[in-house]
């Protein structure tokens, strides 16, 4: 419940503020938020004769000479062999221009949903469009899930594996690590089946940013639905770092939140639980987010003071405790949107990196937004951040409408330092010639690329840029 304010007793605020502040960083980043059965679209609004589209955080946006909205692959592949130049939107929450095109516009809104279920071997075939969210909640019915899932699963399936999309567990791989096979409209207009007889192809389509064509469906292994239960608690920055590693191969999914400028983070870990009950408590995490910011507001140009009042109104042994469904669990809305960078590091690397990034980033009296700590398992995607290297993601957000240059810019030196790759749907300035030297099938990917799309139908600008295409 949230505490009232009493009218006209100016006395009384700082006690409400204290209670939202601490109920706030006890529950960041523990997705308390409710699930939404509504979701934000990133399709196109009117904007005179023409359409405009926008991403997620609004930072991109494109006006395409056709917006397509196939209900069939046959409908697909008539669009590939027409069209000169298009691009597949996605949901739109890659804050890269990886979906943008003054082309065609392609949307599988219309292909969505699940086409079959092997519940012997457990797998399942689903459409190219489905959301992460319905996705989750229709294997449920069938009494399987994911094994992970990402921070916001507004996502469609084929969007998040094109760009590596990840949630957080030292022995749990990215979604596209469950993919088994797919079908891709090529360049061509060619459907190509791919299947894990097809080892080439499956390693470079699992993360193709698009490139390689339109995949229309997808084949993926899951497992028996399963509950977690969900633990949040504070620790000095100090000791998070200390103990991050440990807690990792503690728990089945462990990450933590460094609140900047306070001196604390706050650690998050699910564990299985085989009881039935359920434990919801209700989300503080915009709360805490505005509660952040005013503390920036107030005592930005005060560093030593926003400390000081950070830690007395912090209440450390706070701890925050949910049960669910996995998927209910695992992903969150976020109602605030913002921009974001996102760079993976070799495990070994992580803390280091990380303890050179806060200190850089405090630096800056306006940061206040969290930052996110994950760990991630590796494997064998041609184009994945974690190709053949276990690895610790560090993912830097700037509250939408605010300066976020500096995410990339002041960041990135600091990233390369450490061997990083970015995530592909985040903010960056990799070069093509950093990224060969990060990537060993680089080379390989953009052969097979030229093979499946001779044309470059799928090469906008942006994509000709990252690849180093003239």
């Amino acid at each position: 419940m949230k505490p009232q304010r009493a009218p006209h007793k100016a006395a009384r605020q700082p006690a409400w503020r204290r209670r939202f502040l601490q109920a706030g960083l006890a529950a960041l980043g523990a997705g308390l938020l409710p699930l939404q059965p509504a979701r934000a679209s990133a399709l196109s609004q009117a904007k005179g004769a023409a359409m405009q589209w926008k991403n997620w955080s609004g930072i991109v946006s494109c006006t395409p000479k056709q917006i397509a909205t196939p209900a069939s692959e046959a409908e697909i592949q008539q669009i590939c062999k027409s069209a000169n130049l298009l691009r597949c939107a996605g949901s739109g929450h890659s804050f890269t221009p990886l979906a943008a095109s003054d082309a065609v516009l392609l949307s599988l809104d219309k292909m969505s949903g699940l086409l079959e279920v092997d519940s012997k071997n457990r797998l399942v075939r689903v459409k190219g469009g489905t959301r992460l969210f319905q996705l989750s909640r229709a294997l449920d019915e069938h009494k399987l899930a994911l094994p992970n899932l990402p921070d916001i699963d507004m996502q469609t399936i084929c969007g998040a594996i094109a760009t590596a999309t990840h949630g957080a567990g030292a022995t749990l791989p990215a979604l596209h690590a469950q993919v088994q096979g797919f079908s891709l409209i090529n360049g061509l207009g060619e459907k190509v089946r791919v299947d894990s007889g097809g080892t080439q192809l499956l390693q470079a389509g699992r993360v193709a940013l698009g490139a390689l064509g339109v995949i229309s469906e997808v084949t993926l292994q899951v497992e028996p639905a399963f509950n977690l239960q969900r633990k949040v608690w504070l620790k000095p920055l100090e000791e998070m770092l200390k103990d991050a590693p440990q807690l990792a191969q503690k728990h089945r999914h462990f990450e933590f939140y460094y609140l900047p400028h306070t001196g604390y983070a706050a650690a998050i870990a699910h564990d299985l639980y085989q009881g039935q009950d359920v434990l919801m408590p209700p989300s503080q995490d915009e709360q805490m987010l505005a509660d952040l910011k005013r503390l920036r507001d107030w005592a930005g140009n005060f560093p030593n003071m926003r400390r000081w009042l950070a830690q007395k109104l912090i209440d450390p042994k706070l701890e925050e405790h949910a049960k669910n469904r996995s998927y209910k669990l695992l992903s969150n809305a976020r109602p605030t949107r913002f921009n974001e960078s996102e760079c993976h590091v070799p495990r070994k690397h992580g803390i280091d990196c990380l303890r050179e990034i806060i200190a850089r980033l405090e630096q800056r009296n306006d940061v206040f937004f969290p930052l996110e700590f994950r760990f991630v398992k590796g494997d064998e995607a041609w184009l994945s951040p974690f190709y053949q290297r276990d690895s610790c993601s560090i993912a830097v957000h700037a509250l939408a409408g605010e300066p976020y240059e500096y995410l990339v810019t002041e960041l990135g030196p600091i990233f390369r330092k450490y061997q990083a790759r970015p995530h592909w749907g985040k903010l960056h300035n990799f070069t093509p010639k950093e990224l060969a030297a990060l990537y060993p099938r680089w080379d390989d990917f953009l052969l097979l690329r030229k093979s499946m799309d001779p044309q470059g139908k799928f090469l906008t600008p942006y994509l000709k840029t990252l690849f180093g295409i003239a």
